[in-house]
């Protein structure tokens, strides 16, 4: 499944994806300080999405997530908001509050694409490190 995603194939070790993930969050705090909380999902797509290729960190966006039904590949129209150098998957929001839902599609994108880190971030909290989560399979 991942071959088919695009993405990397090789393991991420846990320092490597410590390090991803530190460089992606503050990354995201600085487009959440600078337009602060309020907007649609899209517009802090776009703004990580520029911080992204402003540092020079590999990325796609929008990226298709196939299901895999009966080993049949199934194409319903998933698309993971940000996978990070092929290894972690962002998922942006801009709900009143992360719910329970929103971590079980977190769960199932990690698990669909073979990737092993997971960031849910909520742009509409005061802060963005309170609507942040990590998920690591």
């Amino acid at each position: 499944m991942q071959a088919q995603l695009g993405l990397r194939e090789k393991n991420v070790s846990l320092s490597h994806g410590e390090a991803l993930t530190e460089r992606v969050i503050g990354l995201a705090i600085e487009v959440h300080r600078e337009l602060g909380p309020g907007l649609l999902e899209s517009a802090y797509e776009e703004c990580l999405c520029f911080e992204l290729k402003q540092a020079g960190i590999p990325f796609g966006r929008q990226v298709p997530l196939p299901v895999l039904y009966k080993k049949v590949r199934i194409e319903c129209g998933y698309r993971m908001d940000i996978v990070v150098d092929g290894h972690l998957v962002v998922e942006i929001k801009a709900a009143d509050r992360i719910m329970p839902i929103h971590e079980a599609q977190m769960l199932t994108y990690l698990r669909l694409s073979g990737c092993k880190i997971g960031l849910l971030m909520n742009f509409n909290d005061v802060t963005l490190k309170a609507g942040l989560r990590r998920f690591v399979l």
